[in-house]
């Protein structure tokens, strides 16, 4: 038996995303952020289509996701890197792994450096440096005192800097525009004194879209994670064009015809005025239908959209049918992706729940069966 809810993944719609965004920020590498088990959707699938599609740089979160990624190359050596912090007790085993670690502080340095003298290695460090992030990494006014003491240590390539913008999905944001100065600044200053990195990195896919100065020189970089999959931030510019990745599909588990004042759900949230025709989907908040979706989210059923009517349960969820011919039992409901000329997407779901893309995506739940399409296309 397949399972009731699925989401199809296009890998050749992603790849297609990837060559894009290259293609926009042309000379600059670019890096495909992969946490998450790739936000949820399956690691080995993304990174095996990515590399293929000429891919070179990921990032992870954590070590375990780092491990995990270093697994699906096998005997191939791209960089893998992490991208927030590393804890003491992780640092020897990425350290003999190869993996390309952040310098959040001197001590972190500190033990970085030891763990490569004591394998007889040269670890790879980028300075995280904090704008204004305010999360981690080195103060942007403390970091050339660290930077000048971290290069002192043995067994370092100080291969690269980055930073992060907590605001660059606002276009014209001016915290955003200090901090991309701030980091310029910054990186002029180390070069002054000795330092050439490699690699130097701000943007993510906000930034891409909304500050494209941080696509271009000093910057040899970008990052990206939700552009990948066609979505955005619903505040920003949509600069790239990209297409959805994404299609969550289930199926109709009954259908049935109920009278004037039936109220329908937890909560009863709705009252039907007239007869009306309603189909019980099989998917509900445990499968990613967000409970902002009660009483104004759509689907798809029968080629047409159908409003969605009652609370949304953790297992299944209420349609009104009434304008579709002949549904019945086991018939495919898309719960977002396109049907025909129209499209629900993630975006869409995320503009009613008042999130972001990356929340409906990696809400998705542990029951869907995430199955991947387009691999033919990529030769595997």
């Amino acid at each position: 038996m397949k399972r009731r809810v699925q989401v199809e993944i296009d890998l050749a719609a992603l790849v297609r995303n990837y060559a894009r965004i290259c293609a926009r920020v042309a000379p600059l590498k670019v890096l495909c952020v992969l946490k998450a088990n790739a936000y949820g959707l399956g690691v080995e699938r993304y990174a095996q289509a990515l590399f293929a599609a000429g891919c070179r740089e990921f990032g992870v979160a954590e070590p375990h996701e780092a491990r995990e990624l270093l697994r699906v190359f096998r005997g191939e050596r791209p960089s893998v890197q992490i991208l927030s912090s590393i804890l003491p007790d992780e640092i020897a085993p990425m350290v003999r792994a190869g993996v390309t670690l952040p310098v959040t502080d001197l001590a972190t340095a500190r033990r970085i450096s030891a763990a490569a003298v004591r394998a007889k290695t040269t670890a790879k460090v980028h300075f995280k440096i904090d704008t204004g992030m305010g999360r981690l990494g080195i103060l942007a006014d403390e970091a050339l005192d660290v930077m000048r003491a971290v290069r002192a240590l043995p067994n370092l390539d100080c291969e690269g800097i980055f930073s992060h913008c907590p605001m660059a999905y606002e276009p014209k944001d001016p915290f955003t525009r200090a901090q991309i100065a701030r980091f310029k600044a910054l990186v002029a200053a180390a070069r002054q004194e000795g330092f050439a990195f490699r690699k130097i990195h701000m943007a993510a896919s906000d930034a891409i879209n909304n500050f494209p100065e941080t696509t271009r020189a000093p910057f040899t970089m970008v990052r990206t994670g939700i552009n990948l999959h066609g979505s955005f931030d619903p505040n920003g510019r949509k600069a790239l064009k990209v297409e959805p990745v994404l299609t969550l599909k289930t199926r109709v588990a009954q259908v049935r015809e109920l009278p004037a004042g039936t109220t329908l759900g937890y909560g009863r949230t709705w009252c039907l005025a007239q007869p009306t025709r309603i189909a019980t989907i099989s998917a509900g908040y445990a499968d990613g239908l967000p409970l902002a979706l009660t009483n104004r989210g759509f689907v798809f059923i029968g080629g047409k959209r159908c409003k969605i009517v009652g609370r949304i349960s953790m297992d299944y969820t209420t349609v009104d049918v009434t304008d579709v011919a002949d549904v019945k039992a086991g018939d495919e409901v898309i719960c977002f992706g396109r049907c025909g000329d129209d499209t629900i997407t993630p975006d869409d779901w995320a503009a009613l729940k008042g999130t972001h893309a990356y929340d409906i995506i990696c809400s998705l739940g542990t029951r869907v069966e995430r199955v991947t399409g387009g691999a033919r296309v990529l030769g595997f």
